[in-house]
């Protein structure tokens, strides 16, 4: 379990590398010298991840039980770590955020910071080792403390909120909120209306799929048969039992 925060996609290794490159790209030296900190520093964790998982696979060198249940390790590994995560796949270079884009990277840094925190929380539910506990539970913390460094340098660029890039957005449809919810019960989710869709400049729009398909449980809507220039000839009912939208 401990690997995967040594070799897994929100580990430590990860970390030190995504900020690390993202600092060596960074023209801004203030924010620069943020992210060369904070990734040496996930270097120390890595080490620290490291070291507890070698703690706790000392049996696999001598025990045969325990070397049958993660050959992984006791066989390829010799007892020791390598940079999988625990699942047994291999660290890659796709699990780094970098876009050279300084305001995008911090945002993606604090979503990293948050998922590592939920990793720390679900490894300490699976121990009770004192010590391991002392030592998850310091790295957990140090998580917090990234994310609110990287959320105020965030903040202290003065950007606004969605103001992502040099281009802005189309006005009106970054006001629209698309619902493609088709209905209750075994047609869909029901709708909700949330700060998240209305008041606050939003524009409720029904999806076109979802009007279609409207019409179509209504009974209400008819496909116009071509005769081959294009005029409709004749029309005919949709069968509404057999009309079906995921959403």
């Amino acid at each position: 379990m401990l690997l995967e925060q040594f070799g897994g996609a929100n580990g430590e290794l990860a970390a030190a590398m995504q900020y690390s490159v993202q600092g060596l790209n960074c023209d801004d030296p203030d924010r620069k010298d943020l992210l060369m900190d904070i990734g040496t520093e996930e270097l120390s964790h890595l080490e620290v991840v490291g070291t507890l998982a070698r703690l706790h696979l000392k049996p696999t060198k001598a025990d045969r039980d325990a070397a049958h249940a993660d050959p992984l390790i006791a066989i390829a590994g010799g007892g020791g770590v390598s940079l999988f995560n625990s699942m047994g796949n291999p660290w890659t270079a796709d699990y780094l955020k970098i876009t050279g884009e300084l305001d995008v990277d911090l945002r993606s840094n604090i979503a990293a910071e948050a998922r590592a925190k939920i990793v720390y929380e679900r490894l300490i539910d699976f121990t009770d080792d004192r010590g391991t506990i002392d030592a998850l539970q310091f790295l957990m913390t140090r998580e917090i403390t990234h994310m609110k460094a990287f959320t105020i340098a965030l903040e202290s660029m003065g950007k606004p909120m969605f103001s992502i890039g040099r281009i802005p957005p189309t006005p009106e449809l970054a006001r629209q909120y698309f619902n493609d919810s088709t209905g209750v019960g075994d047609r869909g989710e029901p709708d909700v209306r949330a700060p998240w869709n209305q008041g606050d400049g939003w524009e409720f729009v029904e999806a076109p799929a979802f009007q279609e398909l409207q019409s179509e449980l209504a009974g209400t809507r008819t496909i116009a048969e071509g005769n081959g220039d294009g005029a409709a000839s004749s029309h005919k009912r949709v069968n509404p039992g057999k009309a079906g939208v995921k959403k």
